[in-house]
């Protein structure tokens, strides 16, 4: 390897004190902690941004991103590129059977006890990703309709992300991603693309229109939410969180939650020992008091 070539070898690699000042910055702005471990992985993604700004070093990254007038739009890139987005179609989904099978049986009963009126049911899904969290709650809840005049549902479903968002929104999935999906519930809610070749699928109209996507940061002081939702899930996100920042995190989402509403967390995920408004009541399940 001649000179300049090892030059421009160097300039792509992360040092340790660049990493550190990424980490800091991501942890102040979405609470998320990287160990050394994820410097191989910060810096490939990093490499991608590099390459679509025509920027020839990491140096010249890290100035453009905290230094540039460019850099505030360029944060939102940077926190799409580094984000971890692993969800599917009905995952964990014990959860969805006792959202059917308890939480909505109980919240409906302490909806007539309350008002007796026509039920606009409202759930939260924070941490959306590309959608398929959503999308499997819209078809549940679509489902428990079904038969129940006077039930009505909207969801809210958000994200850090605007790459995830834009994908969630135009609702659009390979079919493979599609396999835990029932097969009544494909040919209900499912649309084949007319391009075979693609061999895509999109989630039918009345399903997206339940659905209201927004940006949100955990980390902001002020959600800007102003509804109140019977059930949140908050499920395989906290798992970036340190415990203080869990504790925070959950305090202003339950804001949000009406009393005797339900909070789904992953199955991966403990809210053992943090001082919360809620109580356990499943597997990763828990509810407000009344």
């Amino acid at each position: 390897m001649n000179p300049s070539s090892e030059a421009q070898s160097a300039a792509l690699e992360l040092s340790r004190e660049s990493f550190s000042r990424f980490c800091q910055f991501i942890t102040s702005e979405l609470g998320i902690k990287m160990s050394e471990a994820k410097l191989p992985l910060l810096q490939s993604r990093l490499l991608r941004r590099i390459r679509l700004l025509q920027l020839d070093s990491l140096e010249a990254y890290q100035h453009y991103l905290f230094n540039s007038p460019g850099g505030e739009e360029e944060q939102v890139h940077f926190i799409n590129a580094i984000t971890t987005n692993k969800t599917d179609f009905f995952r964990e989904p014990h959860h969805f059977d006792y959202l059917v099978q308890t939480a909505l049986p109980n919240l409906a009963a302490q909806q007539r006890s309350e008002t007796g009126s026509p039920w606009a049911f409202k759930l939260w899904c924070a941490g959306c990703s590309s959608g398929e969290e959503p999308y499997t709650l819209a078809m549940v809840l679509s489902e428990f309709a079904a038969g129940r005049p006077g039930f009505d549902y909207s969801l809210l479903a958000t994200d850090i992300s605007t790459r995830v968002l834009a994908h969630a929104q135009a609702g659009i999935y390979d079919e493979e991603r599609i396999e835990p999906v029932a097969l009544p519930l494909r040919r209900k809610y499912l649309l084949r693309s007319k391009d075979r070749t693609r061999a895509q699928v999109r989630i039918v109209p009345e399903l997206r229109r339940r659905i209201t996507f927004h940006r949100l940061n955990f980390m902001d002081a002020d959600y800007g939410v102003k509804d109140r939702f019977e059930v949140i899930f908050f499920r395989n996100v906290m798992i970036y969180f340190d415990k203080p920042t869990q504790e925070n995190v959950i305090h202003k989402l339950c804001r949000n939650l009406v009393p005797g509403g339900y909070l789904f967390v992953g199955h991966s995920e403990s809210l053992a020992g943090l001082n919360l408004p809620v109580s356990a009541v499943g597997a990763a399940i828990y509810r407000k008091p009344l």
